[in-house]
């Protein structure tokens, strides 16, 4: 089964690769310019994979604001041309979103399930929903939900929320993290294996075409995650809650975009441990590597 992997030097698609093995097909922007329509449906075309993963996007959520054309060229357009590309190939498509697109809070607290009402806020969010429908155009479509990727410790280019507190602790007395947002910090190990058993590699066939959540579980702050992160380094560094507002970031971000995973999960996928778990994993495996204390 050859599967076309796009944004595959990113830290999802480089482990779609990895767990892929000889079926990846790895393309990046560099090889590829996905924004480039008659681009896309020769490339997909001509290399006729039985499916494609879409792990491309604009990600610098910030920036977005000030760059909004720019992002959803790659976060809605791009993922219009690999739909058209697709359902003219009759393969599936596999579009990686986010839990941005609950950018407002349910009203009783719980994790937000896939039928519910996306409400983006800020460029990056409405790119990505946009992207979501674009790639709904796909006859074939999957549309994988998920928050907070970190890749494995041996990823060298890895740039995620994980890496920036060991680094950041290495050099300030006290780190100052935003603790009035929820959800679910994944680690792309995880998440990576739990793509390809929707997708159906190594499986009697895919799941049901529409969206799923997939995500580490239970909840977390970003001030408990870096604590957790801090408490696992075995480093001593202060870390202090502060809010939203005190953050003061360009782009709005969700106060509680924790995922429901119900419904992946009552397809028979490989378990998603709880956050902690999978942080512990985390830096077992760079111990091992000795990349981590």
């Amino acid at each position: 089964m050859k599967v076309l992997v796009t944004g595959s030097e990113g830290q999802l698609g480089k482990e779609l690769c990895r767990q892929l093995g000889p079926a990846a097909v790895p393309v990046d922007l560099d090889a590829l310019d996905l924004t480039d329509g008659p681009a896309v449906l020769e490339a997909v075309a001509r290399l006729g994979p039985a499916a494609v993963i879409n792990c491309a996007a604009y990600t610098q959520v910030d920036r977005a604001e000030s760059e909004p054309e720019r992002c959803r060229a790659v976060n809605a357009r791009a993922v219009g041309h690999l739909a058209q590309a697709c359902r003219r190939l009759g393969s599936p498509l596999v579009q990686i979103s986010t839990d941005y697109v609950f950018g407002r809070a349910p009203a009783a607290r719980r994790p937000q399930r896939e039928s519910d009402p996306p409400s983006p806020q800020g460029v990056y969010a409405t790119t990505k929903l946009e992207g979501e429908r674009a790639a709904a155009e796909a006859q074939k479509h999957l549309i994988v939900r998920t928050c907070g990727l970190y890749a494995r410790p041996s990823h060298p280019k890895a740039q995620n929320f994980v890496t920036a507190i060991l680094r950041l602790a290495e050099s300030r007395p006290v780190l100052r993290v935003v603790d009035d947002q929820q959800c679910t910090p994944s680690y792309v190990p995880h998440v990576a294996r739990a793509i390809l058993f929707l997708l159906g590699v190594n499986a009697a066939g895919p799941a049901p075409w529409g969206i799923y959540h997939v995500t580490n579980t239970g909840a977390a702050s970003w001030c408990e995650f870096a604590r957790e992160i801090v408490r696992r380094a075995g480093l001593s560094v202060p870390v202090e809650p502060i809010t939203t507002e005190e953050f003061a970031a360009a782009a709005p971000r969700p106060a509680y975009s924790v995922l429901d995973t119900t419904a992946y999960h009552r397809l028979g996928g490989p378990p998603m441990p709880d956050w902690q778990t999978a942080l512990a994993e985390y830096f077992a495996e760079g111990r091992a590597l000795g990349l981590r204390s």
